[in-house]
């Protein structure tokens, strides 16, 4: 993501992926902590793709593991709002792939947090780098912005 102040709105992402807060994502402060948007930015991402068929946990070849995350928060979230994630593609490598996230909370226009992803495919049973083919990259080069 650039280096900007400004967060994003809803019309800067391709997709969409609903979450729900729980009570214990507030911490002392009364406000969602910070490892919780980590959390949430791993179940929009995981929970799209299985979703559209495109991994599954338990028994997909090919799947990435996450290498690199960034956070950056304008506002606060917490217990009981309801979070959208939007979602994007930056990057599209031969065997990796770079998300960015919006976290807007209720129905809000502007991010409340803004979150980049990467993920590198790898095998299931070596752990080497896989390639991205097919259905999986034809759904990601749909989440690119033109």
């Amino acid at each position: 993501m650039s280096e900007k102040t400004s967060p994003t709105r809803r019309a800067d992402y391709v997709d969409f992926y609903p979450l729900q807060t729980r009570w214990n994502d507030n911490d002392c402060y009364g406000h969602m902590n910070n490892v919780v948007h980590y959390a949430l930015f791993d179940t929009a991402v995981n929970g799209w793709l299985m979703e559209r068929g495109l991994l599954d946990p338990r028994s997909s070849e090919t799947f990435g593991l996450v290498v690199e995350t960034g956070c950056k928060y304008f506002a606060e979230m917490g217990f009981p709002d309801r979070v959208t994630a939007g979602l994007r593609v930056a990057h599209l490598g031969s065997s990796s792939i770079r998300y960015e996230l919006g976290l807007f909370r209720n129905d809000e226009d502007q991010a409340s947090a803004e979150g980049t992803f990467v993920h590198v495919y790898v095998n299931r049973d070596s752990r080497r780098p896989s390639p991205i083919e097919g259905e999986r990259r034809a759904a990601f080069q749909a989440l690119m912005r033109p």
